[in-house]
């Protein structure tokens, strides 16, 4: 090679996997000190071909050049000595070690006698929050963490290799605004150092803010690369999913029933307050709220997994004690959980494992020998009702995107006949054209007779897909907002930030 204006070039990346051609011969190429921007829908191969740039999975075919030089046969260790790094989307923090343990792991200072330096770990742990402008102390243990800040602190890892190349993957999910604007505020004194970034998000609005370039791929081919400035919403879509998309909330004004679920001044320990709200048979509840607001602790509360200090909960009129996950799947209550990796999927077993388990029951004979055949054709029809992209249904899970491991945990749910469907964060990094059709689904759910509550951190999501919307602030209820069809995202963030509150109009 004798140009060398980009840091790195992939050219005709093939990767193939036991049944699965996963690239088809796809290029990438990143210019010193940009911001560069990698899009497509969940299955479309873009973390295939980080983990091949990353050294993770090696290239069936094709060239990788960083800095004009080939390199090959390399694995992630090498990968960071000569300057490339990466911010995984699933966290895998090593939780009873402390902040700097986790930073250093496997390349802590030592002293002349060949011990851990810990002082000189602290200070240098100090010295690389202070460039993330976090201020934790170095001590403290990740399991005390939130996982926005556990976020955090995977970038300030990847900042300590000095790497000349950061990859990050869906980095924001955890995030609030306040952190986003952090977050884009370290890319660009990254940039000006002459770092270059690769960044992976589903958040549209956030490509247009921070990239300077845009690389779309779709079914592992490489669709093309444009300047971000001469990109708009409506032609990103479309290369992206190759059609265009008028509804991104396709919600089905449908008939609202009588009460389902009804709780009132809800507590527990130490999370929130006496919430009180309802939900009827055929609406969408959304739940909104900042970072910390409570919200997926009533949930969970609501669902068995944590203690309920005092409140009532009722179904159909009628009160029920709810002290287990058993007892909301006996009271026809799913929860599709905040985080699928760490309390959702089980990566090591299959498609149809990870579907049917919620409901193994069912497939269990009086003979007690499963029906491997009524399992089969329940998981299958799911596949095909939610378009999970899987070569079979005996293909580990983990070997699937993360929207489609999502849709999986969708399917697990609905194999149940939940009534009350409660869904934390159902869309949580998954591509747009996924999206649609997980709004879709919750859309004719709800048309079936389905009570939905649906948390969200995306507010043009609760705007669109919620018939009310309760917003919650430090443990409490700020305000149920029953007409929101003219109310403004900027109005909403004032419930949510406390600075607005309504008495519940239930």
């Amino acid at each position: 090679m004798t140009e060398n204006k980009n840091i790195l070039e992939m050219k005709d990346i093939v990767k193939t996997f036991p049944g699965v051609k996963a690239l088809k011969g796809v290029d990438l190429n990143i210019g010193y000190g940009e911001i560069h921007a990698v899009m497509g829908e969940n299955g479309a191969g873009k973390s295939t071909l980080m983990k091949c740039l990353i050294g993770i999975h090696p290239q069936t075919s094709g060239q990788i050049y960083f800095e004009g030089k080939l390199i090959e046969n390399y694995n992630t260790a090498e990968a960071l000595k000569i300057g490339i790094s990466m911010i995984h989307q699933e966290l895998n923090p090593v939780e009873f070690r402390s902040i700097a343990e986790n930073i250093w792991l496997g390349r802590e200072p030592k002293t002349k006698l060949g011990l851990v330096d810990h002082k000189k770990m602290y200070e240098m742990t100090k010295e690389v929050l202070k460039k993330i402008d976090l201020n934790e102390d170095p001590k403290k243990l990740m399991v005390d963490l939130t996982v926005a800040k556990m976020q955090m602190i995977e970038i300030a890892k990847a900042i300590s290799y000095n790497a000349k190349l950061i990859i990050m993957d869906e980095p924001t999910s955890a995030l609030t605004n306040k952190e986003i604007k952090q977050l884009f505020s370290i890319m660009r004194k990254l940039k000006e150092e002459g770092k270059s970034i690769i960044y992976i998000s589903h958040k549209l609005d956030e490509i247009f803010e921070i990239s300077d370039k845009v690389s779309v791929y779709r079914d592992g081919k490489y669709i093309g690369t444009e300047d971000t400035d001469k990109m708009d919403t409506a032609k990103l879509i479309k290369m992206m999913v190759g059609r265009d998309i008028d509804e991104m909330f396709p919600k089905v004004e449908c008939p609202i029933g009588d009460i389902k679920l009804e709780v009132s001044k809800l507590s527990d320990r130490s999370h929130f307050k006496n919430v009180s709200f309802n939900v009827r048979k055929g609406e969408i509840l959304g739940v909104a709220g900042l970072v910390g607001a409570g919200r997926t602790e009533v949930i969970e509360t609501l669902f068995g997994l944590r203690t309920r200090m005092s409140g009532q909960v009722k179904i159909d009129g009628k009160e029920v004690m709810i002290n287990s996950p058993q007892d909301a799947k006996v009271n026809k209550i799913a929860l599709l959980t905040e985080d699928r990796r760490l309390n959702g999927i089980f990566p090591m077993l299959t498609v149809f494992q990870n579907a049917f388990m919620a409901n193994i029951d069912k497939y269990v004979k009086k003979s007690k020998l499963f029906d491997h055949k009524k399992a089969t054709e329940d998981v299958n029809k799911f596949v095909d009702i939610i378009k999970i992209k899987t070569p079979n249904i005996y293909q580990k899970i983990e070997n699937l995107s993360g929207g489609n491991q999502q849709k999986v945990l969708v399917a697990r749910w609905l194999m149940t006949e939940p009534e009350i469907l409660i869904l934390d964060e159902p869309t949580r990094g998954i591509d747009v054209g996924a999206k649609a059709e997980i709004h879709r689904l919750i859309s004719t759910l709800a048309g079936q007779g389905k009570s939905i509550i649906m948390i969200s951190s995306e507010l043009p999501e609760i705007m669109g897909m919620s018939d009310r919307i309760m917003v919650m602030h430090e443990g409490k209820v700020t305000g149920i907002i029953d007409n929101h069809k003219d109310l403004t995202q900027e109005e909403l963030m004032l419930y949510a930030t406390g600075q607005a509150t309504s008495l519940p109009n239930n």
